[in-house]
């Protein structure tokens, strides 16, 4: 997942930058569950009138990241445990079936080279303390296998499912930061997988990388 920073979001009308700054913040924790938002307040931080952002939290509001209040204001809504673990399970799910096809089709060369790649950017990011270069770089990866698949319904129902995992995947690294460096070993071990053509091996590695959101969250 990669949204515009605020420098890079000048350029678009107000009630997008508003959807966007307060989109991020949520996913980010920044604004932690149930803080309650003032219209008024991200207006002036944004420097736009309220209408913009009242439309920017009616978005929100639709996906589920805040619940609106009768004056002028939202509350960020947590994400409960049961949803947590729907999204965790067919996150689960759709990966390991995604990279089972990858192997049966030989198509494993085709993404290894980018896997690779964003394995190269999350260790660096993992030595610069860069946790949002980290976190990027650890949805393209899991979205690259996925992608690689070929299946247009598996990569439409992940892309549906991103803000929440990103959303948990924050949540993760605040409880337990250890996580970024254990990811980083099983992301490599997941690549292996791939490499050697073994989706037993991908599937045992995913469940236990999956096992590690479930015990932390």
């Amino acid at each position: 997942m990669s949204y515009p920073n605020d420098a890079d979001q000048t350029a678009l009308p107000a009630s997008e930058r508003a959807f966007l700054h307060v989109k991020q913040a949520v996913i980010r924790g920044d604004f932690a569950s149930g803080t309650m938002i003032s219209e008024g307040l991200v207006a002036q931080e944004l420097d736009i009138s309220r209408t913009p952002v009242h439309e920017a939290f009616l978005r929100l509001a639709a996906e589920g990241l805040l619940d609106l209040l009768s004056r002028k204001g939202a509350i960020v809504r947590p994400m409960s445990p049961s949803e947590a673990e729907d999204v965790l399970e067919m996150r689960e799910a759709i990966e390991s079936a995604a990279a089972e096809r990858v192997i049966r089709l030989g198509d494993a060369d085709t993404v290894l080279p980018l896997l690779r790649e964003l394995l190269s950017v999350q260790a660096d990011a993992t030595g610069r303390g860069d946790v949002e270069g980290y976190l990027d770089a650890d949805d393209r990866f899991h979205s690259a296998v996925v992608e690689a698949s070929g299946n247009r319904i598996a990569v439409d129902v992940m892309s549906r499912l991103r803000d929440r995992q990103q959303r948990l995947r924050h949540q993760l690294v605040r409880v337990r930061p250890a996580q970024i460096a254990e990811g980083l070993v099983e992301h490599r071990q997941l690549a292996e997988a791939l490499a050697a053509g073994d989706a037993a091996a991908y599937a045992t590695v995913l469940h236990a990388h999956v096992a590690s959101h479930r015990g932390a969250l």
